[in-house]
C-alpha cells in the first residue's frame, strides 16, 4: 500500500516539475494570446491514467503563478487544465475506440483553454474576446492534436509504454 501512493506521489510531483519546466524555460512562447505551451502535450497523459491529472494541474499551477498573467490566470488558468485532464480520462472510459478516443481526448484542451483562458488573456491584456479565445484554442489545438497525439502514439509502441 505504501508502496502504491509512494509511486503515484513521484509521478505526480514528476509531472508537475516537467510540467512546469517545460513552459517557463519555452516562456516566450507558453503565454500570450497566441501561445504554444509545449508542456501542454503531457495532457495526453490523462487519456491514460488519472494520476496524472493532479500532477498536470499541479505543474500548471506553478507554470501559471511563476510566470502567467496574474490571479485570474493562476486560479482559471489552472481551472481548464484541470477540467481538461479530467475530461480527457472521463472519454478515454467512455469511448471504446481508443483511436476515435484519443482524437476526442485531444480536443478538451483547445475547447476549455481556448473559453478558459482566452477570456483570461482577454481581460488581461484588452484584446478582443473571441479573437483571443481562437488564438489561444489554435495555439492548445496544434500543440496537443497535431503534434501530441503522433507523438503519443509513436510512445506507446515504445518501452515507455510500460512506465507510463
Amino acid at each position: 500500500m505504501q508502496q502504491n501512493f509512494t509511486k503515484k506521489l513521484v509521478r505526480t510531483a514528476l509531472i508537475a516539475a516537467i510540467y512546469a519546466t517545460l513552459t517557463l524555460i519555452l516562456a516566450p512562447i507558453s503565454y500570450g494570446a497566441v501561445q504554444f505551451r509545449v508542456s501542454e502535450m503531457l495532457m495526453l497523459l490523462a487519456f491514460i491514467n488519472p494520476v496524472y491529472i493532479t500532477g498536470l494541474t499541479i505543474g500548471c499551477l506553478i507554470a501559471n503563478i511563476l510566470g502567467g498573467l496574474g490571479l485570474l490566470d493562476i486560479i482559471f488558468g489552472t481551472l481548464a487544465t484541470f477540467l481538461s485532464a479530467l475530461a480527457m480520462y472521463q472519454t478515454s472510459k467512455l469511448i471504446k475506440n481508443r483511436n476515435l478516443a484519443l482524437i476526442v481526448a485531444s480536443l478538451w484542451p483547445t475547447i476549455f483553454n481556448g473559453l478558459i483562458v482566452g477570456w483570461v488573456v482577454s481581460i488581461s491584456a484588452s484584446l478582443p474576446l473571441l479573437i483571443t479565445m481562437l488564438q489561444v484554442g489554435f495555439g492548445e489545438f496544434v500543440v496537443i492534436t497535431i503534434v501530441g497525439v503522433p507523438v503519443f502514439k509513436l510512445l506507446e509502441k515504445t518501452e515507455l509504454k510500460e512506465i507510463l
